[in-house]
């Protein structure tokens, strides 16, 4: 296993171009280096033991024929995708997530910078390789449906005829659109600026307890409602998973989703195995929940290798470039919505410089809450545009 998946840090450092790997060596062996083109002289890590990795700047050296980088950037993609920090550093939040700032990403103020893509330019660059062009090679708009409508159950018709009074709960109870929550028409609208957006829609399927709370009946008319007036207009549905993380969705009603992400981003590597043992193919939960940034130091699509047993898996992980409550929160960033605007500038115009997928995060019960939420969407979505 360690062979395919130093074949694939290879293939990810050169953007999937077999030819240009063959030509990138791994070793330590000096009687080898003039069989490559590029040396990377590994650390002894990969597959024996997890430490922290190498983050600083390459310098490379020629050695005849052949550039040499003696720190071992091939462990340190194994070390991000691979998510091996979380075996070493304990550190978890009250909802058992590993952030941000426990992470030595956050400690030291490196999320804003996809350090793997810069590493694999300069790997282009010393193999004499064309860089990608800066654009985006793909955007994913997708939404968590926590809830569909606030008042069409007991509990949420009570709350808000307490607080709303009864005209408003009464008009959401005789046509959903009117639920404040029901914010989907708007997004579908929203969504359409982008061309060739991949739209995902990410269903709830838990138990409804706790933290899952509110579960909305699937077999209801209001969801097969919306699943097809979400499907006519171009859009994917995904499977939410259950903040417990014991997966017991996996054995209600059939849903075949092969697109995931869990709910609150609570997720460990064993659940992320579960995943893939399910027959999860994509997950996009990869974002620190309490900063906004690129918590695989990617903006690409990667296959998750288990850094537990060294399993090189079929689950793609799609970095999550910004989640709504990430920048509001008052416990997370606490942005203001200027800063929240040009901060989701410089991370966007840093997917598009590397040819890696955008993908945002916007719930729909967000859109008509007090916060600034959806006058942002609207403005980075024509930023985008314009891009």
């Amino acid at each position: 296993m360690i062979e395919k998946i130093l074949s694939y840090l290879k293939s990810f450092l050169t953007y999937g171009d077999a030819q240009a790997a063959a030509k990138i060596g791994y070793t330590s062996d000096e009687n080898e280096w003039k069989n490559f083109k590029l040396v990377i002289i590994p650390n002894g890590h990969l597959g024996k033991e997890t430490t922290l990795p190498f983050m600083g700047n390459i310098q490379p050296e020629k050695v005849q024929n052949t550039f040499i980088i003696r720190d071992d950037i091939i462990y340190t993609c194994f070390f991000f995708i691979s998510r091996s920090e979380e075996l070493i550093v304990h550190d978890r939040d009250t909802h058992g997530r590993f952030n941000a700032k426990f992470s030595i990403l956050g400690k030291n103020n490196r999320l804003q910078i996809p350090l793997l893509d810069e590493y694999a330019r300069s790997v282009m660059k010393l193999l004499e390789l064309p860089l990608p062009k800066p654009q985006f090679n793909r955007i994913y708009l997708t939404h968590d449906i926590d809830t569909i409508a606030y008042y069409r159950h007991l509990r949420g018709f009570i709350g808000g005829w307490l607080r709303d009074g009864m005209d408003a709960v009464l008009d959401a109870a005789n046509d959903i659109h009117n639920d404040p929550a029901y914010t989907f028409p708007w997004l579908v609208e929203q969504d359409k600026k982008i061309k060739d957006a991949h739209i995902i829609y990410f269903v709830k399927h838990t138990l409804g307890k706790g933290y899952d709370y509110p579960q909305y009946n699937l077999i209801g008319k209001d969801f097969r409602n919306l699943k097809s007036y979400l499907e006519a207009h171009g859009a994917t549905l995904g499977f939410h998973s259950s903040y417990y993380g014991n997966l017991p969705e996996f054995r209600l009603p059939a849903i075949n989703y092969k697109l995931h992400r869990s709910h609150y981003l609570r997720c460990s590597i064993d659940h992320m195995q579960a995943l893939a043992d399910a027959g999860i193919t994509d997950d996009f939960t990869m974002a620190f929940p309490d900063m906004a940034g690129f918590r695989l130091q990617t903006t690409r699509a990667v296959r998750w290798i288990n850094p537990k047993n060294m399993t090189l898996t079929n689950l793609t992980l799609h970095p999550l470039t910004i989640m709504d409550c990430t920048l509001s929160n008052g416990n997370y960033m606490n942005l203001s919505e200027e800063e929240a605007y040009y901060y989701c500038l410089q991370l966007i115009d840093k997917v598009r410089q590397h040819n890696g997928d955008l993908c945002l995060l916007w719930h729909n019960s967000i859109i008509n809450s007090t916060t600034y939420h959806k006058q942002l969407y609207t403005a980075l979505l024509d930023a985008i545009r314009r891009q």
